[in-house]
């Protein structure tokens, strides 16, 4: 068995939940360290072949996280955990939202996985600093988080160790509707502020390769997927999304998020 994260982590909030669940499974498990599959990875919009982005054995376990984009898994992310061929593999499927509601996220993302070649076995709901307005869930995974994640991930080996060799295991029960809610429309498009000094950070590590390299104040809105990696990347802070639509999204998610939501796991 080996310990494969297969994670869609634009700021990084969703990689450290992943990171906390997928290693402590493998200390749990006496496996190796968690190999990685970053599903955020510029040059995984190069690879349009089924099974081009990895292939995984049966005997492998992974730990599929997303962020939880208005309810619904990242198309983007869809997408690509489609072009990873699971292969059996058994799955710990992860949503990770920034403390409002991550709605039909999970079932999503298990009907993903299933169609990818994934076992699910279990799956988390986990808060992390929401990637738009950073003042919600701020700090989050924080330290009691983190704890409790790998207390999650201690009741999943267990679980996991008690299926034989190619059992199937029983899927969870997961909350979630389908048909999914619909997708939200047109996102907030950061633009660059008059400090870019055209260093290509951004187009470099921009998922979906929204921006032009050439010139970085230029994007290509229809491709943007509003993930927010350009505004955490930039090394001189000169990347920004409107301060009107900002401040009304705060206003709005604020009264949604005013009290600390707590993280969940489902097992069979």
């Amino acid at each position: 068995m080996a310990v494969v994260r297969v994670v869609f982590s634009p700021t990084g909030g969703t990689q450290r939940v992943a990171d906390a669940v997928a290693e402590r499974l493998a200390e749990r498990l006496g496996e190796p360290a968690p190999s990685s599959v970053d599903l955020a990875d510029p040059a995984a919009e190069k690879a349009p072949a089924e099974g081009s982005l990895a292939t995984l054995d049966a005997s492998d376990l992974a730990v599929i996280a997303v962020p939880s984009y208005g309810g619904r898994v990242p198309k983007t992310a869809s997408e690509r955990l489609a072009r990873v061929a699971g292969n059996g593999a058994r799955a710990v499927l992860v949503c990770v939202y920034g403390n409002r509601a991550y709605e039909d996220t999970l079932v999503e993302l298990e009907d993903v996985a299933k169609a990818a070649g994934f076992s699910p076995v279990a799956a988390v709901a986990a808060v992390a600093e929401h990637s738009i307005v950073r003042e919600i869930a701020a700090g989050r995974p924080d330290d009691a988080d983190l704890q409790e994640l790998q207390g999650f991930a201690d009741k999943i080996a267990e679980r996991v160790s008690q299926l034989a060799p190619g059992e199937v295991p029983s899927a969870p029960s997961l909350p979630g509707n389908r048909p999914y809610k619909k997708a939200g429309g047109a996102g907030m498009v950061p633009k660059a502020t008059r400090s870019c000094v055209n260093c290509g950070t951004c187009a470099r590590l921009c998922p979906v390769q929204a921006i032009d390299p050439s010139d970085c104040r230029k994007v290509d809105a229809k491709r943007c997927i509003s993930c927010m990696r350009c505004v955490s990347v930039c090394p001189h802070g000169a990347r920004s999304v409107s301060k009107v639509m900002l401040a009304a999204a705060g206003a709005a998610l604020k009264k949604a998020c005013a009290d600390r939501k707590g993280n969940e796991l489902f097992l069979a």
